[in-house]
């Protein structure tokens, strides 16, 4: 997020979405959705990944957002190169531990998805998981992971709309959350955005439209079916 975007007011924001994050990072793998723990699930994220990073060889790959990592160990896992970033230090903090734990050689940063540490054309695969929800500019984010995307390289991203009555269970709803209460308003993509909202807002940052995948790896096999796309975008 440049361009003097920043102000006094954003900070308080990032701060209470920060401060909700942190407070949720020892048991945010606890909650559905946050890990894989049943075969449905296993398949479904094979689905999407094989489909995501076929035909590719080893890819350097940026997870936004990473939490405690999900993403950033699958995407290792299957060979690639991967930085995962995500600004509630306690979730980049609970990364690092599990990648230590597992040997695994991941780049954990704190970092702000608006305003990210890298320079131009740095990966060949963005990712991000239910993150636009969740920020004060989230069309300013979308234009930072295009930059530090590769020409050829692919951004995804998993978000869509929610219905508060068909969220899966949780430990804590975020979005009404004391947290989220005091900031909600601020942020525009608080109740998500629709695949194909995402899609134009993507392209008209410059990426061009991939396919949509309608599976959702997050769906809870006792609730109806949520739209919450993966949207694939290639430079």
């Amino acid at each position: 997020m440049g361009g003097g975007r920043e102000s006094g007011l954003t900070d308080v924001v990032k701060q209470q979405v920060a401060a909700h994050w942190n407070r949720r990072a020892p048991s945010f793998d606890e909650d559905f959705g946050h890990s894989i723990r049943t075969p449905a699930e296993r398949a479904a994220w094979d689905r999407i990944l094989d489909l995501v990073l076929a035909g590719r060889g080893a890819l350097h790959a940026l997870d936004v957002g990473c939490g405690t990592g999900f993403l950033a160990f699958e995407l290792a896992t299957r060979g690639h190169h991967v930085t995962g970033v995500d600004f509630a230090p306690a979730m980049i903090a609970e990364a690092r531990r599990k990648a230590a734990a597992r040997s695994v050689a991941i780049r954990f940063e704190e970092a702000d998805a608006e305003q990210l540490p890298f320079a131009p054309g740095s990966f060949d695969l963005v990712i991000s998981r239910h993150l636009l929800w969740t920020l004060p500019h989230p069309e300013a984010a979308i234009d930072e992971w295009i930059r530090v995307l590769r020409t050829g390289g692919r951004l995804v991203v998993v978000d869509g709309h929610l219905d508060g009555g068909l969220a899966p269970p949780a430990s804590e709803n975020a979005r009404t959350s004391p947290e989220y209460a005091a900031v909600g308003d601020q942020l525009p993509f608080l109740g998500g955005r629709s695949r194909e909202d995402i899609e134009k807002r993507a392209t008209s940052c410059g990426a061009k439209p991939g396919r949509p995948y309608e599976n959702d790896p997050d769906h809870h096999p006792d609730r109806p079916p949520r739209d919450d796309p993966t949207r694939e975008g290639e430079l």
